[in-house]
């Protein structure tokens, strides 16, 4: 495997400052790639190099694989690491790179086919005796697909073959909204991934939403690094998560986590990955998909085991053989990451674009904060809306919800909405606190998560306190000059 000199970074913001972090520690020169709208990025003053990249729109410009690899000869990068989302999980990326002499920082092309299309990652699950849930994929038609569909019974849920975040999903409960829902689903397919092949699969009523962190090399050798609860969800797409799962015990994790890593050894995949699973009231669990890349919630995995993913992302891709043995890697204590989101939680969560007018974020021990943006930078509505993500460590899962509460009050984010404080009331609730946490659980407790209406003396004191944080107050930029900033009450 050839050695990595020279990493560049195909994406932006909050995950291309925690991948140049690593690539300084590691002594590596970071290069980023940028579209105009991320001039001012903190992403774009760590890199050692940058080149600016165009597009018909911004996201057009990170998924512009010919601009990326022209980055890459023009600075001499030998290497790229795509973060999650984007080319991340592109295998013609990965082979366009192979072809060019420059290494990918992730599996190989055939397993992130194999793997990372829904459809045939649960085909190949089935036929390996792994535990999936009976589906039918769309392949002879719509009179096919209804009928097969209907042969799993109530509910259902559509899904695209090549998804992700909760696009083109859909719960059906009623034999009258299939159809609909199948062609809304093939549509949003089509829109977001290129790809309208959709499949459907039996809906298990509030499962949890269980993960395991699966790092391989290339030398054969698998193994796991704990599991993650993803229960708290948005319309299909995370916001909180957390490890260890609460509630398991250790037979269940044991068995959950072997059968992650006897799936990834037998794809024979090599680098980070994510087998998930649902996991039903019942304690059964079942395949769910592959993510072939790095995981947006992987830092709650580095809190509990003090391991860089990154790092051993790059290692491998060097062909550097583990050093890990699997009873080496020991859960210590309990961590929770928040996502803070540019969204309004009052209107069915929708993106929330606009500038941050205040941007604080927590400081502390055991807090850590992965994020892409400064005070005054805009928020552009052509990218997801996760503005940074908080994560904290506890000695136990009742301690780390005590961090994030605390970590949640000293956060402030003024000049659009946010999800902060809807994060708070959710960490506030006594079911949370309890472990009884499923992917319903914001529609359960809609109504206790829904805050009274503010009074006029809240709504004044809200609005003094926004404009005391503005930079006409703070910022020494504002200052008239002398004399007149001595002269008391002087007027134009």
């Amino acid at each position: 495997m050839p050695d990595i000199t020279k990493v560049l970074i195909a994406n932006r913001g909050e995950i291309a400052c925690r991948i140049l972090k690593t690539l300084d520690r590691m002594g590596i020169p970071g290069v980023l790639v940028y579209h105009p709208v991320d001039a001012g990025s903190p992403a774009l003053k760590m890199a050692a190099q940058s080149v600016r990249i165009q597009g018909k729109t911004p996201a057009g410009a990170y998924l512009d694989m010919e601009k990326i690899i022209q980055a890459c000869e023009k600075t001499g990068a030998d290497a790229v690491h795509p973060g999650f989302g984007f080319l991340a999980e592109n295998p013609d990326f990965a082979r366009s790179l192979e072809k060019k002499g420059i290494t990918f920082i992730g599996p190989m092309p055939e397993t992130m086919e194999l793997m990372g299309n829904k459809v045939r990652a649960q085909a190949f699950c089935r036929a390996n005796g792994f535990p999936v849930l009976p589906s039918k994929t769309w392949t002879k038609g719509e009179e096919d697909f209804i009928s097969g569909a209907k042969d799993l019974g109530l509910p259902l849920l559509i899904k695209a073959a090549a998804g992700g975040g909760g696009k083109g999903m859909h719960i059906v409960r009623d034999l009258q909204d299939l159809k609909p829902a199948l062609e809304l689903a093939r549509a949003e397919a089509q829109r977001f991934f290129g790809n309208d092949e959709i499949y459907a699969e039996r809906y298990i009523e509030n499962p949890r939403h269980i993960e395991v962190q699966i790092l391989a090399d290339h030398h054969g050798r698998v193994i796991h690094l704990g599991e993650r609860d993803c229960s708290i969800q948005r319309r299909f797409q995370k916001i909180m998560e957390e490890s260890p799962a609460p509630g398991l015990t250790p037979e269940l994790r044991q068995k959950i986590c072997d059968t992650a890593v006897n799936i990834a050894r037998r794809a024979e995949y090599c680098n980070a990955g994510t087998v998930e699973f649902m996991l039903g009231p019942d304690k059964d669990f079942f395949f769910l998909e592959m993510n072939t890349r790095l995981q947006v919630e992987h830092p709650v995995t580095e809190m509990v085991t003090g391991l860089d993913l990154v790092e051993l992302q790059i290692r491998a891709a060097r062909g550097e053989a583990l050093n890990l043995a699997q009873d080496e890697i020991q859960a210590k204590g309990h961590s929770i990451e928040l996502r803070i989101c540019a969204e309004d939680p009052d209107d069915d969560f929708s993106p929330a674009p606009g500038s941050l007018v205040t941007y604080n974020l927590p400081e502390g021990k055991d807090i850590r904060v992965e994020n892409g943006f400064t005070r005054g930078m805009k928020i552009s509505p052509a990218f997801d809306p996760m503005l940074a993500k908080i994560i904290v460590r506890g000695d136990d899962r009742t301690r780390a919800i005590e961090q994030a509460c605390r970590a949640l009050d000293q956060t402030l984010v003024l000049g659009l909405p946010t999800n902060i404080d809807f994060l708070a009331r959710i960490l506030s609730l006594p079911a949370y606190a309890a472990g009884k946490i499923h992917t319903g659980f914001i529609d359960r407790y809609g109504e206790e998560l829904t805050p009274p209406p503010l009074s006029q003396e809240q709504r004044e004191l809200l609005l003094t306190a926004a404009a005391l944080a503005s930079r006409e107050f703070t910022d020494p930029a504002f200052d008239p000059d002398p004399p007149h900033g001595t002269m008391g009450n002087w007027r134009n």
